[in-house]
């Protein structure tokens, strides 16, 4: 095991060099210029006292900002500054990325952990009772929501959700983490403001997710009702609920670990479409402004942790199908 977490995270640390890599080449490429919108907007603002013209402010800022470098001697920089615990400063916020990626991360945090528990109370039941009665009218029904979750679009769906829950029936706010008057409550309605707040994003995101793993439950569960270890269970008189619990269940998780493996980047990687349609200040609406913006520090710092959680997820996957199946401890 351990031969092979080395190898994992050899391999792991080659894929975020190259990947980072390429993540950084695309913005210095992109049409979008932070230093290009700074020395516009300067040089409009001394245009009325004669100071400095555009291409002025646009030499003097490319040489502040490092963009003379070309793309591989800009990375090798930027690398060795992150060897050495320096991200950087964010260029749109004007604060160390570190900083602002913890004031907006536990955002994204809470709502991805909600969403991500949801999903899981909602869709192994449903996935497991649809297997047990395939082709029943139930099964049929669950088939058709799952397929309607998978189907609709993040925009599509959240605008329908605001227009009934927030223009029609005003319960909750269109956007927001809080409340106008949010300073005004009590500890607790302060609490129970951001609760409500969250309502809309969290159920966007269970619609959204739950026809997946409904189906990738249901699929494997199939395949487990129909192995010929069940049938010997049932034939030995087991009850039902022990050949299901005991038996199948337990195998179904298999592959199912390494489904929900991939949820986990998710939890601090911010959702990215949600956060914005709702302008949730979690990391994901942060990291879209300042990719928008051109600013390279966050989005760099951004895009190597998701690299990161990704590799620690899959690595963590295999490590728990040891868990789960004792065969892999042996093999």
């Amino acid at each position: 095991m351990w031969k092979f977490i080395v190898r994992r995270t050899a391999l792991a640390l080659v894929i975020i060099f190259f990947g980072a890599f390429i993540i950084y080449g695309v913005m210095r490429c992109m049409p979008t210029s932070f230093v290009e919108s700074l020395a516009r907007q300067r040089a409009a603002a001394s245009s009325t006292t004669g100071g400095k013209s555009y291409q002025e402010w646009l030499t003097e800022l490319n040489e502040a900002y490092h963009m003379n470098d070309d793309i591989v001697t800009g990375y090798f920089n930027w690398l060795g500054g992150v060897l050495k615990g320096d991200f950087g400063v964010s260029w749109k916020y004007g604060i160390p990325v570190v900083e602002k990626f913890d004031q907006v991360i536990w955002y994204s945090v809470v709502l991805n952990i909600i969403t991500l528990i949801l999903e899981v109370v909602i869709c192994i039941p449903l996935g497991i009772q649809a297997a047990r009665h395939q082709y029943s009218g139930f099964d049929y029904g669950i088939t058709v929501f799952a397929m309607l979750c998978i189907s609709l679009p993040t925009f599509f769906l959240a605008t329908v959700l605001k227009y009934v829950f927030s223009v029609k029936l005003a319960w909750f706010d269109l956007y927001g983490i809080v409340g106008r008057y949010h300073e005004q409550l009590s500890a607790s309605g302060k609490v129970w403001d951001m609760v409500q707040h969250m309502v809309l994003p969290v159920l966007t995101l269970t619609m959204l997710n739950v026809g997946g793993l409904t189906r990738y439950t249901r699929t494997n569960m199939l395949e487990v009702l129909n192995a010929d270890y069940i049938r010997t269970a049932r034939a030995k008189g087991l009850s039902e609920r022990t050949v299901i619990n005991r038996h199948a269940f337990r195998n179904t998780l298999i592959p199912l670990v390494s489904y929900m493996s991939y949820l986990v980047p998710s939890l601090f990687s911010g959702s990215m479409i949600t956060e914005t349609l709702y302008q949730i200040p979690g990391i994901g609406y942060i990291s879209y402004d300042a990719m928008v913006a051109g600013d390279l520090p966050f989005t760099m710092f951004y895009a190597v942790f998701g690299l990161l959680l990704t590799q620690i997820s899959l690595m963590l996957a295999d490590i728990m199908y040891a868990v789960v199946d004792p065969r892999v401890r042996v093999n």
